[in-house]
């Protein structure tokens, strides 16, 4: 039997999904570490890259600083946080996953909210808006897609490192691999694997799915051209009064 039989035949054993090593609860605990990581990674994330891409300064240092997690091996993070908190919570996992997922959040919402288009801003600026109506009703509204973008690479990393907890003893999809390792069974090692790229792919597809309805742009539109095309083709104060108070 070679390993893809063989990962077929372990994935369609009705026994290896149930139970406390089972799939479905290796897989909420996958589920668990991913989403409570990524909650906090955009918490702490989004509002301040948001604000420094409105002002545009202190960008570049908070995406730099922020950079340094992609340079650390997330594992390496994990040890030093097994070391200085201990293995009696999930911290550490969830601490070290936060610092992974950081970095494309502050990068992509700093450059989309600094790079909106420049016209516009100023157009609406000398219509009299205030920082705040700026923010909300110009800026982030054309940074959506490159907002949404970092959300979605960051989830779907999130959700292939988070294999990771496993072998510092924590649960998720890699215990099967580990698992697999461990009895040297490499049927479960594909298995298990399998498991974790199906996952990130479904993650990938629910949040593009995800960005067609709740694009700001998508949802305004109206018949003649959607307001991302006209917020494109304004030229003066007049264009953007027309375009946002038709």
């Amino acid at each position: 039997m070679n390993a893809v039989s063989g990962a077929w035949h372990w994935l369609t054993t009705e026994a290896n999904w149930s139970g406390s090593d089972g799939v479905l609860h290796r897989l909420s605990e996958h589920l668990y570490f991913s989403g409570v990581s990524l909650g906090i990674a955009l918490v702490l994330a989004l509002p301040g890259a948001v604000v420094l891409g409105h002002y545009g300064k202190g960008g570049a240092v908070a995406v730099n600083i922020s950079n340094i997690g992609r340079a650390i091996p997330t594992f390496a993070v994990l040890t030093l946080l097994l070391v200085a908190i201990g293995s009696g919570s999930d911290w550490p996992v969830i601490v070290a996953l936060v610092l992974f997922a950081v970095p494309p959040l502050v990068t992509n919402a700093y450059v989309g909210v600094r790079e909106a288009d420049r016209a516009v801003v100023e157009a609406a600026r000398g219509m009299g808006m205030t920082d705040r109506q700026l923010l909300f009703r110009i800026e982030l509204p054309l940074a959506f897609p490159l907002i949404w973008t970092g959300v979605r690479s960051a989830a779907v990393q999130v959700v292939a490192t988070a294999t990771l907890a496993a072998m510092a003893g924590f649960g998720g999809l890699g215990r099967i691999i580990t698992a697999g390792f461990n009895r040297q069974i490499t049927a479960q090692v594909v298995a298990g694997a399998v498991l974790v790229a199906v996952l990130a792919l479904l993650v990938e597809g629910v949040f593009l799915v995800l960005e067609r309805l709740l694009d700001p742009m998508r949802r305004r539109d109206r018949p003649g051209g959607g307001l991302s095309s006209q917020l494109s083709d304004v030229s003066d104060v007049s264009d953007v009064s027309g375009v946002l108070n038709p």
